[in-house]
């Protein structure tokens, strides 16, 4: 499950990492966009390919941050939970839960092996706020196709991911149950001294 999830994370960063398209796009004209725009840099930038994780980083700070709502993202992930925090202890989790998720897969844009990657139509009335992006990541060797899904959502003109899905198990999700155990043990502020703890070892 780790090494699936570790490579739904990667394919997030290269759907996501786009650089500025028109606002007006449909989600799945965006994704599609990006992957054909990041696929083309991994496979000419050596640089990312060989692991310089300040190219990995600068990348994901300047093309995938934005196009993601981790308040969202972080407040699915604490479930009941979230109304426990106060106002500064959830800022915490936000950039701890968006920490965690950044260092803990940057070294995924270096695994890119040539998959291909389809995007279904989201068929998205210009009224709605929210869409699901259906997409299949081709495998080589003969394996099966991994279904992944973007759930994303309008905010003023830009399409944000608040969660993504992979064979029916939800990210964010994944990581409710781990949120739980550790709030029932430390309350709020455990979560984050752990969230902090993991953060310090992913970044030694």
């Amino acid at each position: 499950m780790k090494r699936l999830f570790n490579k739904i994370v990667f394919l997030v960063i290269l759907m996501v990492a786009v650089p500025v398209i028109a606002q007006d796009a449909t989600p799945d004209a965006l994704i599609k966009s990006t992957v054909d725009e990041v696929i083309a840099v991994l496979k000419q930038d050596d640089g990312i390919r060989e692991g310089n994780q300040d190219k990995v980083l600068g990348l994901i700070r300047e093309k995938i941050l934005p196009h993601f709502n981790f308040t969202r993202m972080t407040q699915l992930a604490m479930g009941k939970n979230w109304s426990l925090a106060a106002p500064e202890q959830k800022k915490s989790l936000v950039r701890e839960f968006r920490t965690l998720l950044v260092r803990t897969y940057s070294n995924s844009l270096t695994n890119y092996r040539d998959e291909v990657i389809k995007v279904g139509a989201a068929h998205v009335d210009p009224q709605d706020k929210r869409a699901t992006v259906k997409t299949q990541v081709i495998q080589g060797g003969g394996k099966q196709p991994v279904p992944i899904d973007y759930s994303m959502e309008k905010r003023g003109d830009s399409w944000r991911v608040y969660d993504v899905t992979v064979a029916g198990v939800s990210l964010v999700t994944n990581y409710r149950g781990t949120f739980n155990s550790q709030i029932r043990n430390g309350g709020v502020d455990g979560l984050i001294a752990t969230l902090v703890e993991k953060n310090h070892s992913n970044a030694e």
